[in-house]
């Protein structure tokens, strides 16, 4: 026999509570299939749903769209670090700096090597480590390097860093939305249920097949198992009630 399933979906949920409201409202039926309360209750919830739906599908695809842009943004300022310490291990291996001069940089345990810049958190540190080490180094009477220049460098950085800002917002945004949503969709499957119930018992009288025929009207959702087919069902209704 079909069985009764609940939508499992926001959209589904959406679906679900739209159809139970709009085809009663539609119809303009003097009798309302579920209870008073329960009309009230979509009559609320609804805009509720439908505009934390969106708000979160907007949240997401923003923070989709400004990723791309953002990944580009890190990858060109993890680049320029990166060189600026090769430019600087290339010139102590040439002996045109000291190796001591690492110590500017924090970076004496790494010797011809490059510093985690793996996470955007290591970035973040490691950028501003060398921006400062590189301004201690010129004040102390240290000449500039070039190719790339720390002018070029300290742009593509803070570039990020606004970057990185801007994206965690992003994510704030996104996931606020999120919990929103779970606590409407929450309430979403009460509801449903309840008018489910509520529309199933109203038409409580007849077949089986005349209560799902009704109350499919009004959104309830009615499945085959996968050993059961629509026609087989009916097969069965026909040799039980044939004489």
């Amino acid at each position: 026999m079909p069985y009764r399933r609940l939508p499992n979906t926001d959209q589904a949920r959406l679906r679900a509570l739209e159809k139970a409201y709009n085809t009663f409202v539609m119809e303009g039926s003097s009798k309302i299939p579920y209870s008073e309360n329960s009309l009230a209750a979509m009559q609320t919830f609804l805009p509720k749903f439908q505009n934390g739906l969106v708000n979160l599908d907007a949240a997401r695809n923003n923070q989709i769209r400004r990723n791309k842009e953002y990944v580009e943004i890190s990858r060109k300022a993890r680049m320029y670090l990166s060189h600026y310490i090769q430019v600087m291990n290339m010139a102590i291996s040439r002996n045109e700096l000291k190796p001591a001069i690492r110590s500017f940089y924090n970076l004496q345990d790494f010797e011809n090597t490059l510093p985690p810049f793996t996470s955007d958190k290591d970035l973040l540190k490691w950028g501003k480590i060398i921006l400062e080490g590189d301004q201690k180094r010129i004040l102390s009477g240290g000449n500039p390097f070039y190719n790339p220049s720390i002018a070029v460098v300290k742009v593509h950085y803070e570039k990020f860093a606004e970057a990185c800002w801007f994206q965690k917002n992003l994510q704030s945004t996104t996931d606020r939305f999120s919990l929103l949503v779970t606590e409407l969709r929450e309430e979403a499957d009460r509801l449903i249920l309840q008018v489910w119930n509520e529309i199933e018992e109203t038409f409580n009288f007849g077949s089986d097949e005349f209560k799902r025929e009704n109350a499919s009207k009004y959104g309830v959702v009615y499945v085959y198992r996968k050993t059961e087919s629509e026609y087989s069902v009916q097969k069965q209704y026909q040799s039980l009630y044939s004489f």
